[in-house]
C-alpha cells in the first residue's frame, strides 16, 4: 500500500472507530434507557422506534443520492460530525424532556435527529468507505473492522456507566464526535481529485433518471425483498433484545453491565471476523453469502425464542458476529456484480438501509405490542417463522454471480467491481 493510500486508510478507519462508538454510546443500551429513565412500556417503545424508522426512510434517499452526487466530498460528513457532537445536549435537555411530557412530539422531534446524525449517517460513512477504499487502493473490509472496534469499546464502557448516570453515555457519543471531526479535518483527498485519478471514476455524473432506471430493475426488488423480510424483522427482533436479555438476570442492573460485557465481546469478535468474510464470500458468492447470513439469522431469533437460561441467550447473541460480517460483505459485493457502481450508495442506503427501516415503521408497533401481550419469547418464534419463509424466497429469486470476466448491465455503465468485491475474490491472510 503506497503512504498516501495508508494515510487515508488510517484516517478513513479511525472516522468509522470514532462514528460508531458515538452512535454505540447513545443507541447500544437506547431501548433499556427507554424502560428504566424514561419508564415507557413495550408498546411505547415499538412507537418510538417506527418514527425513527421513519424518520430515516425519509433521509436515507436524500443522501443516497447527494453522496453519490458529492462522490468523495467531505460536506456530508462534516454536517453529521456536527450533529454527533450535539447528542449529549440533545438528548439530556430537548428528549429526555420531551418523551417525558409528550411521547408522541418528543419521538418525531427524536427520530429526525438521530435519522440525521445516526441511523442514516451509518449508510454515508460506510458507502463513503467503500467509495473511497475503490478509488485509492485498500480493502472495505480491513476498514470497516474499525467501525466494529469502535462500537464494541463503547458497548463495553457503557454497560458499566449506565448504572452510575446514564446520562454519561451520551456526553460519550458527543466527545467521540468532536474527534470524528478533528480526524476529518486531517483527510486530505486532493491527490484523487487529479485527472490521473479521475479516470478511474464514474464516466459521468448521476443522474435523476438513473435512479429511476434501478426503480423497475426487477433483480433491485428481488434484492430488496431479501433486505426487507430478513434483514428488516431481523433490525426488529434487535430493537428491544437488551430489554429480554437483561431479564434472565436477578436485578435489571446486573443485567445492564452483563449485556454490555456480552455486546462488547461480540462486536469484538465481529471485527476479527470481518478480515476473514472477504475469503469466505469469495467462495460462496454474494447470494449464497447473504443466504448464509440469512440463515444465521434466522438461528438465532429462534434460538432466543427458545431459550430458558442466560448462557444459551447469550449463545445467540454471539451468532451476531457471525452475521454482520458476512452480510456486509456479501451486500457490497451483490451490488458490485448487479447494479452500476456509480449507484452504490443509493442502491445500500436505498435497498439496505431503508428497506430495513421500512419494515421496522410497520411492524415495530405491532410487535411491541405483541411482546407486552404475549411475551419476548412466542413473538420472537413467530418473527423466525416470517424470516424463514422470506429466506425461501430469497433463495429462488436473487442472482447467482456472474461468470469472470462477464459484469450485469445496470443503468448507465457497466459496473467496475469495487474494492470490497475484489478483495473478496483476491482474498490473502
Amino acid at each position: 500500500m503506497q503512504l498516501a493510500a495508508k494515510r487515508e486508510y488510517w484516517l478513513i478507519s479511525g472516522l468509522l472507530f470514532f462514528f460508531f462508538f458515538s452512535w454505540s454510546s447513545s443507541y447500544s443500551l437506547f431501548s433499556i434507557w427507554l424502560h428504566r429513565v424514561i419508564g415507557l412500556n413495550g408498546t411505547e417503545t415499538g412507537f418510538i422506534f417506527a418514527a425513527n424508522a421513519i424518520a430515516a426512510l425519509l433521509v436515507q434517499p436524500f443522501y443516497g443520492a447527494l453522496q453519490d452526487r458529492l462522490g468523495l466530498s467531505k460536506k456530508l460528513l462534516v454536517w453529521i460530525g456536527i450533529l454527533l457532537c450535539a447528542a449529549a445536549p440533545f438528548a439530556i435537555h430537548v428528549y429526555a424532556g420531551l418523551l417525558a411530557q409528550n411521547v408522541v412530539l418528543g419521538a418525531l422531534v427524536g427520530a429526525a435527529f438521530l435519522a440525521l446524525a445516526m441511523l442514516a449517517g451509518v449508510g454515508v460513512i460506510e458507502s463513503y468507505t467503500e467509495r473511497l477504499s475503490r478509488h485509492a487502493g485498500f480493502e472495505f473490509g480491513t476498514t470497516r473492522m474499525w467501525g466494529s472496534l469502535g462500537w464494541a469499546s463503547a458497548t463495553g464502557a457503557v454497560g458499566v456507566v449506565f448504572n452510575i448516570n446514564p446520562d454519561i453515555t451520551f456526553y460519550m457519543s458527543s466527545a467521540a464526535g468532536i474527534v470524528f471531526l478533528l480526524i476529518l479535518s486531517r483527510l486530505d483527498l486532493s491527490r484523487l481529485n487529479q485527472p490521473a485519478a479521475q479516470a478511474g471514476m464514474a464516466a459521468r455524473p448521476v443522474q435523476l433518471n438513473d435512479l429511476g432506471k434501478l426503480l423497475v430493475l426487477p433483480r433491485f426488488w428481488a434484492f430488496s425483498l431479501y433486505l426487507t423480510g430478513v434483514c428488516g424483522i431481523y433490525m426488529i427482533y434487535e430493537q428491544q433484545f437488551p430489554v429480554y436479555f437483561s431479564s434472565f438476570f436477578p436485578t435489571p442492573e446486573e443485567g445492564t453491565r452483563a449485556y454490555g460485557y456480552l455486546n462488547s465481546s461480540q462486536v469484538l469478535v465481529e471485527a476479527v471476523l470481518m478480515l476473514f468474510a472477504p475469503w469466505v464470500v469469495s467462495r460462496t458468492g454474494a447470494k449464497y453469502g447473504l443466504i448464509l447470513a440469512g440463515g444465521i439469522m434466522f438461528v438465532r431469533i429462534l434460538g432466543s425464542g427458545l431459550a430458558t437460561q442466560a448462557w444459551t441467550i447469550a449463545t445467540c447473541k454471539m451468532l451476531h458476529a457471525l452475521e454482520v460480517p458476512l452480510l456486509l460483505v456479501s451486500i457490497f459485493k451483490y451490488i458490485s456484480l448487479n447494479f452500476d457502481s456509480r449507484l452504490s450508495a443509493s442502491i445500500y442506503l436505498v435497498g439496505f438501509q431503508f428497506a430495513q427501516q421500512l419494515t421496522a415503521m410497520l411492524l415495530s408497533p405491532l410487535v411491541g405490542y405483541g411482546y407486552d401481550r404475549f411475551g419476548f419469547a412466542n413473538v420472537y418464534v413467530l418473527m423466525a417463522a416470517l424470516v424463514g419463509a422470506c429466506l425461501l424466497l430469497s433463495w429462488t429469486l436473487l442472482r447467482k454471480d456472474p461468470a469472470r470476466g462477464t459484469s450485469q448491465d445496470g443503468p448507465g455503465d457497466s459496473p467496475e467491481l469495487p474494492a470490497i468485491s475484489q478483495s473478496a475474490l483476491r482474498y490473502e491472510p
